[in-house]
């Protein structure tokens, strides 16, 4: 692989850095999300809101920088597995000073960390399977220094016997590659405005996810409700027609009863926005 200058490297990481703070930005604004933060208010969320997330995306720039800068043309072996660990607890511990302790972005830490680490790891000529592809090998990877944390998420995946965001990301992201990245395009293919390219990517993740976020609020009725809904949403022609505009203010009433907010899906939305950015021709960027 050709090596670029130092300057065009650092500017290259830092374009990253960027794209991934935007994707959350972008995720967090979009509107109207089942359950989920968004322009409208808080959804099922009393200790979150919008001016929270943004705050929160921007305090962890700093961290995608710094993953890629480390990781800017390394090849994937344990001690970038390490070092990309470190980083992202360092972030956390940002995000949460930034947030006075709430956890807006700890999955999308973990998700946009990889993706941002695999992009780098390929220069400047990344492409989105290569990527997806190099994030599930570091995601392999053991961690020795990583602390043994029982989070609700791991919890839930346990409890109900469904995979979680670390096998999601070790199996390179199937949702992202397989569900939110062609619907996305299929939706703008077909008119759709951008908003609701972005809800329907949100819906296609929505239909198969084991969202552990759901699990923990609302179980598996809350899982099977959500799964359900956003497959209507889809079948009704998507969030660029009125009968799927109505399906999607269905589930976001179902979703709000059951105090129920898909943030796993939230974050791989983040993630499929990312990809969209930085492994496309510069005709289909979005940000």
């Amino acid at each position: 692989m050709k090596q670029l200058s130092q300057t065009h490297a650092e500017a290259q990481a830092r374009r990253l850095a960027d794209a991934a703070r935007n994707a959350l930005i972008e995720e967090a604004r979009l509107s109207p999300k089942p359950g989920l933060v968004d322009s409208r208010g808080n959804g099922a969320h009393r200790d979150l809101t919008l001016s929270l997330m943004e705050r929160s995306a921007h305090s962890l720039a700093p961290t995608f920088l710094r993953l890629a800068q480390h990781s800017w043309q390394r090849p994937v072996d344990v001690a970038l597995r390490e070092t990309v660990g470190r980083l992202g607890r360092d972030g956390e511990q940002q995000m949460l000073a930034a947030t006075g302790g709430v956890n807006t972005h700890r999955g999308a830490i973990w998700a946009l960390g990889l993706l941002v680490s695999a992009s780098a790891m390929h220069g400047a000529t990344a492409q989105a399977q290569q990527v997806a592809n190099s994030a599930a090998a570091l995601a392999a990877l053991p961690d020795a220094r990583a602390p043994k944390v029982f989070s609700n998420g791991l919890k839930a995946s346990r409890r109900w016997q469904v995979p979680g965001a670390r096998e999601e990301a070790q199996a390179g992201f199937p949702h992202v590659m397989q569900l939110a990245l062609p619907q996305l395009r299929q939706s703008r293919a077909r008119g759709a405005a951008e908003e609701e390219a972005r809800l329907d990517a949100l819906m296609a993740v929505m239909t198969s996810l084991s969202d552990t976020c759901v699990l923990s609020r609302a179980g598996m009725i809350g899982l099977k409700t959500m799964q359900r809904g956003a497959r209507a949403v889809l079948h009704a022609g998507g969030c660029a027609t009125a009968k799927g505009r109505d399906a999607l203010a269905r589930l976001d009433t179902q979703m709000l009863a059951l105090n129920a907010s898909p943030g796993g899906a939230a974050d791989l939305l983040a993630a499929a926005l990312f990809i969209d950015r930085v492994c496309q021709p510069a005709h289909h960027r979005i940000f």
